[in-house]
């Protein structure tokens, strides 16, 4: 029995344990394999789609027809004997119940219809670019993220082959200072060193938990679980294969909130050609049959009925629609002028930053760590002090770190130029 119960909680460890794994697991993912799994599964992509669904279904419902109206009345459930009889000549023996029925039909006029039709069709293109909008930033927040991550943990990297080596470092001078060979300064310097590192590594570490946090957000990922990115190529263009005309042009053709502007003066277009519509009244068909309500016992007749429009000839709201036209077109200038300052920003911005990564030579970059391997070998055998070792030390770290924030920079700012263009170049 001991035996079966130590069996059972053996196996509730190894569930538990497997549970936990399967919590944080490691994500292994490149910044194309995040951005396919972010228009698969964002939510708030998803949720801004059905707008275009919603919209879809407006048109739908600006075809139909009014629906007929149905009226019975006059329902007489008070019949006396002598009612009757005096019915008896005008109307059948088996049908003396006073009633009336009636049906109308609205007919709309002036192409109401179908202007209504090309309003609500309009409207659905907003609703696209309104989604179209909203990718662009969340793309642009997507691949800036995936920038920040990266330049993280090739950060790390760096910090943790310091520690690795201070740890060496401090290990072999608790022996020396032991010895006597060593002052107990020289290894305090270190000890000190190192937690600095350490500690920079703890706020590092707190910038990377905020941009997982972001990521796995954007990707609709559980939040145990942990997205180690791999390194992408550097796909940016240099800046003398970009030309402002071509920039202008495409971001003309291209940017969903300027596509949006243009679409809203349409929209205010056709929503005055409805709304000149509106003066012309509809007509209201009807036919009736009324049984025992008159001299002639039964009756059935027809009816057209309309709005004379002789004081309300919807002159507010074409005059509404008018100033609406005129505002829309100030706003497609704002929008456009707006454009093309940010397009200049961003490319000389994207300038500045890939000219800045153009003059770090890989050569220099190989030579750094071979120096640093030298530093400490010479401090390991005493050829270089302590002070002239941490200096460099610290002024390796600073420019890995400048290195790393200048490949991070060049990818960054070109994002923001494809985000102001509005399309990938």
């Amino acid at each position: 029995m001991n035996v079966f119960i130590k069996l059972l909680v053996c196996t509730g460890l190894m569930l538990i344990c497997s549970y936990v794994s399967a919590q944080t697991d490691t994500i292994c993912i490149s910044p194309a394999q995040a951005e396919d799994l972010f228009i698969r599964q964002n939510l708030e992509l998803i949720a801004e789609k059905l707008n275009i669904d919603a919209a879809d279904a407006a048109i739908i419902q600006a075809k139909l027809w009014t629906n007929p109206t149905l009226s019975i009345q006059d329902v007489n459930l008070w019949t006396t004997d002598n009612m009757r009889d005096e019915m008896a000549d005008i109307i059948s023996p088996g049908a003396r119940r006073q009633f009336a029925i009636g049906i109308e039909q609205v007919i709309v006029t002036g192409g109401k219809r179908r202007k209504l039709v090309e309003v609500e069709r309009v409207s659905r293109d907003i609703a696209v670019q309104y989604f179209e909008e909203l990718l662009r930033s969340l793309k642009v927040e997507l691949r800036n993220a995936c920038s920040e991550i990266l330049y993280l943990q090739e950060y790390r990297s760096v910090l943790e082959k310091q520690r690795t080596s201070l740890d060496a470092l401090i290990g072999n001078y608790r022996r020396q200072v032991g010895q006597g060979n060593v002052s107990q300064s020289e290894l305090l310097r270190l000890q000190a060193s190192l937690l600095e590192i350490r500690s920079e590594i703890n706020e590092l570490q707190r910038d990377m938990n905020q941009q997982q946090k972001d990521l796995k957000t954007l990707l609709n990922i559980s939040a145990p679980s942990h997205i180690a990115l791999t390194a992408s190529n550097m796909n940016a263009k240099p800046p003398e294969e970009l030309s402002y005309g071509s920039l202008f042009a495409v971001a003309e053709a291209s940017r969903p909130d300027l596509k949006e502007t243009m679409f809203q003066k349409e929209y205010s277009e056709k929503s005055l050609r409805y709304e000149k519509a509106q003066r012309t009244p509809d007509l209201a068909l009807s036919a009736v049959y009324d049984r025992a309500g008159g001299v002639t016992g039964n009756y059935a007749g027809f009816g057209v009925s309309m709005d004379l429009p002789f004081f309300d000839r919807n002159q507010g709201n074409i005059r509404a629609a008018q100033i609406s036209i005129r505002q829309s077109q100030t706003l497609v200038e704002h929008k456009q002028l707006e454009v093309c300052n940010e397009v200049v920003h961003a490319m000389q911005n994207y300038t500045l930053a890939y000219d800045f990564n153009r003059q770090i030579s890989d050569e220099f970059i190989a030579n750094l760590d071979e120096i640093l391997e030298s530093y400490i070998r010479n401090f390991t055998n005493r050829n270089i002090g302590i002070v002239e070792f941490l200096d460099f030390f610290e002024a390796w770290k600073g420019n890995k770190r400048t290195i790393l924030e200048a490949r991070k920079d060049v990818k960054i700012s070109f994002e923001e130029l494809q985000y102001a263009v509005g399309t990938d170049l």
